[in-house]
């Protein structure tokens, strides 16, 4: 893993992803010292992340009345 700054990480964004893809280095990219972002292949985000299908349907109920209304018009058509 390594660190590099906003402003170099941009100039050099192709080199980044490349050594990403090709040797599935991370780099984390910051701000004025601070961590920002990390560019990660997709390989590991896919292994790491969770199953979004799981949460369907789950802010059911969430958001009242506009929901109702999108409802009514789902039944018009």
């Amino acid at each position: 893993m390594e660190s590099i700054g906003a402003e170099e990480a941009r100039k050099r964004l192709p080199e980044i992803l490349a050594r990403s893809h090709r040797n599935g280095t991370v780099t984390i990219v910051t701000r004025h010292g601070v961590p920002y972002a990390a560019i990660v292949p997709v390989s590991q985000v896919a292994r790491e992340a969770p199953e979004l299908t799981g949460l369907r349907g789950s802010g059911r109920g969430c958001y009242g009345e506009v929901a109702a209304y999108v409802e009514r018009l789902r039944d018009e058509w």
